[in-house]
């Protein structure tokens, strides 16, 4: 993606952060057809000092895990909180709106789980980051349920090879950070979420 310096973050937790609290990502794959095909899935991410990893799953009726299989090269995005900024924010009448956003993108390689065993535990930690209180439910179902509902789904495990992080919230513009952030504090759930981005990069001093 386009990544102006001045949009791009030093540290690599502001990603993971991101990844973490908006799980819900686009896959994006190539079809037979040389056309992008996209997924959107719910994943769960595994990190050590030296990789990131993704797991996740999508039925087996849906023909993308067949484009893992034949290309596991693929791309997932992260979409965070964003807003629209009126030029209202600035002290003078010169300026033009924008739109504020926070994204990740990941280049991936994927590798499929088939193996029920293997999809179970791959479940189960989705199950943990979602509704850990499901999980004896699930054990309760009975091992000919779970069976056939494993069957009808495909894992897949998906290394982070390249990962790119663009936090705009207009960081080069100082001259409107104090009245953008009480304009976002006061907004909707996602202006609110960009105000307190605006907290944790320290945009504004501390007096």
């Amino acid at each position: 993606m386009y990544l102006p310096p001045q949009f791009k973050p030093d540290d690599r937790i502001h990603a993971l952060k991101l990844m973490r609290d908006h799980p819900f990502a686009s896959l994006i794959s190539i079809d037979e057809g040389a056309f992008p095909f996209v997924s959107h899935v719910p994943l769960h991410l595994e990190q050590d000092d030296e990789k990131i990893m993704l797991l996740g799953h999508c039925a087996k009726a849906n023909p993308h895990w067949r484009y893992l299989q034949a290309r596991p090269q693929a791309l997932v995005t992260f979409m965070g909180p964003q807003a629209y900024l009126s030029p209202a924010v600035y002290p003078d009448l010169l300026r033009v709106p924008t739109w504020n956003y926070l994204a990740v993108h990941c280049r991936v390689q994927a590798t499929l789980v088939e193996d029920p065993d293997q999809k179970d535990k791959l479940l189960k930690k989705l199950i943990g980051d979602h509704e850990p209180a499901y999980a004896q439910q699930w054990r309760s179902l009975g091992s000919e349920f779970a069976q056939k509902m494993l069957a009808g789904i495909v894992g897949f495990e998906l290394l982070v090879t390249d990962l790119q992080c663009k936090l705009k919230i207009n960081q080069h513009r100082p001259e409107s950070h104090s009245t953008m952030r009480a304009a976002y504090a006061a907004g909707n759930e996602n202006e609110r979420a960009l105000a307190d981005w605006i907290d944790r990069l320290g945009m504004i001093p501390v007096r």
